[in-house]
């Protein structure tokens, strides 16, 4: 079976049980669901990254993005063509 085989599906859930026998807390529960997006260019990540950065504005949390104590990304992605 090759990597483009495996269903999108099939590789969260077997990162959902890596992740939860690592984590060892009998507790800790995931959603059953999960959401994606596929972003295929920097111009459809941008997008996303604006919308996410703009979520404590939406829900009047802050008047200003940068206002927002919590904000940032914790690994940037690089994209090639």
């Amino acid at each position: 079976m090759t990597a483009s085989e495996i269903s999108y599906e099939n590789w969260v859930q077997y990162w959902k049980s890596l992740f939860s026998k690592r984590l060892q807390n009998k507790g800790f529960r995931w959603q059953s669901n999960h959401w994606d997006r596929r972003m295929r260019n920097e111009e459809q990540y941008e997008e996303k990254w604006m919308y996410v950065t703009n979520n404590p504005v939406r829900h009047a949390l802050v008047d200003d993005h940068e206002k927002w104590p919590y904000r940032g990304e914790l690994h940037p992605l690089y994209w090639t063509v």
